[in-house]
């Protein structure tokens, strides 16, 4: 190896190291400028993005919708993270650690603020009674893979994401590193579902919902484009359920939603009526 990079004794910030987001990077917290956060007509108003954590928690507000439960209905409002708008002051008050997605439920006599994605997702599911079990073994497997999908997919994203997709420059060592562990996980996952029909038995649950915007969308080939580098066809059982996922109506509307990128019938900037998914749906060929 030619010139190996030598740290320094205490380190230090520099200047833009380049990269998708180096404008946004930088080594403290807090809000950069002020701006209030805008307030919908319903009680649950979600502030996101139509990435994969963001895909989540309107997957799951659009399966519950589906149920029926009007309550679930909701605001989405977009925070665009490549143009910072996560460091405002209004959103840093709900997430003081500045990621996309952030939820305020003001359907009570006081708001309640949850940020994390894991953490909207359950308590979504425990306010509605809905995609958790109420006890016993059943909840503790999906609170598990729950948990293993908000430890995994930083290695998929911050990880191999950013060193495959993302980083100034292609390096072997964090690719190879990288990408052995995302096939560890596959593995993971297509043996749980060879056995499974879902991730956590055989009853649709919000560990689907938090596991298929990440792993559903790279075996089907829509994250990254490493579908091919990685030789997903390996992984059997993973697409039967990932494909299966994907045809659920309610995934097809809550994709979409915050999401700025793809083709008109993929893209709604932000979403405040059942309306909105229709009229964009629409333009689906």
């Amino acid at each position: 190896m030619t010139n190996p990079y030598i740290p320094p004794k205490v380190w230090k910030v520099e200047d833009q190291s380049g990269g998708t987001f180096a404008s946004i990077n930088r080594p403290v917290s807090g809000a950069t400028h002020e701006k209030m956060l805008p307030v919908g007509s319903h009680p649950l108003q979600l502030y996101s993005m139509g990435t994969p954590n963001g895909q989540k928690i309107t997957i799951l507000l659009e399966e519950l919708l589906a149920l029926g439960i009007v309550e679930a209905e909701y605001d989405a409002h977009l925070i665009h993270i490549l143009q910072g708008e996560q460091f405002s002051t209004g959103f840093v008050e709900i997430n003081p650690n500045s990621k996309i997605p952030a939820l305020v439920d003001r359907s009570g006599d006081t708001p309640i603020n949850v940020f994390e994605s894991g953490a909207i997702l359950l308590y979504l599911a425990e306010k509605f009674g809905h995609f958790l079990p109420e006890s016993g073994n059943a909840r503790a497997t999906v609170l598990s893979w729950l948990f293993w999908l908000q430890g995994s997919a930083p290695y998929l994203g911050g990880g191999f994401g950013h060193f495959y997709a993302y980083a100034p420059e292609k390096l072997e060592y964090p690719i190879n590193r990288f990408t052995m562990e995302i096939k560890r996980q596959l593995d993971v996952l297509n043996q749980q579902l060879a056995a499974n029909t879902f991730i956590a038995g055989n009853e649709y649950s919000i560990a689907d919902m938090a596991i298929w915007p990440w792993y559903g969308n790279l075996v089907l080939g829509k994250l990254y484009n490493a579908a091919e580098f990685l030789d997903v066809t390996n992984y059997e059982h993973v697409q039967r359920w990932a494909l299966a996922i994907k045809q659920r109506p309610a995934v097809q509307r809550g994709r979409i939603v915050n999401c700025t990128w793809g083709q008109p019938w993929q893209m709604l900037a932000e979403r405040h009526s059942a309306e909105d998914i229709t009229q964009v749906l629409k333009l689906r060929p």
